[in-house]
């Protein structure tokens, strides 16, 4: 049996309606500006055997209610933007709606974790009208979204893959080389940004 218990298929409800969320955002974006709000979105229900591990790690039982209350991340999404701009503009216009609510959040694009991580990361909780796990309907669920840049993500990936590989040589050497390249990265998506700025402004209305 499912650790979401009789809750698993709202879960998948909750994770439609984010999609279509961001999706409607991107649409009203191109149709103002004419440039994408995002270029990729990965979405996930915590696959079962994923959430009962964090629940192992964390000390909690494998029951629905930590999976639902105690943990954040059940529903994920993953938002991949072209500049930093976007991610901030897709912040501000998940904040607009009535039935989001901004559990806490984290920036560590303007202050970067010590290895040089860097992403937007928000829990938000979801109202839909469907019952939760403490019997409350309209209920609430959680849910995980990262926000990144296309050089943000491709560093994010590339740092995993180094802490998951067990029999690495050099290790601290390749560390230290990663912070150097998510610093270069760092530049380079502000000059990006910059340049498309420009390109805005200098750019004459028909």
């Amino acid at each position: 049996m499912s650790i979401y218990g009789k809750y698993r298929n709202t879960l998948d409800i909750v994770l439609d309606d984010m999609v279509d969320i961001i999706n409607k955002l991107n649409r009203q974006y191109i149709e103002e500006t004419g440039f994408k709000l995002y270029e990729h979105l990965n979405a996930r229900v915590k696959e079962d055997e994923s959430m009962r591990e964090k629940c192992r790690k964390k000390g909690l039982e494998e029951n629905e209610r930590n999976a639902l209350r105690e943990i954040y991340d059940s529903v994920g999404l993953r938002i991949v933007c072209s500049f930093v701009d976007d991610i901030y503009n897709i912040v501000e216009e998940i904040k607009k709606i009535d039935s989001l609510k901004v559990v806490e959040e984290k920036d560590y694009i303007k202050k970067a974790k010590e290895n040089g991580y860097r992403s937007y990361h928000i829990i938000l909780e979801k109202t839909v009208d469907m019952e939760d796990v403490d019997g409350n309907t309209p209920g609430k669920y959680y849910v995980e979204m990262q926000l990144r840049t296309i050089a943000m993500d491709s560093w994010a990936a590339l740092e995993h893959e180094i802490s998951y590989k067990k029999n690495i040589k050099n290790r601290e050497l390749i560390k230290s080389e990663l912070k150097r390249c998510a610093d270069e990265l760092a530049g380079c998506d502000m000059s990006m940004q910059t340049i498309r700025d420009l390109i805005v402004y200098n750019t004459e209305k028909e």
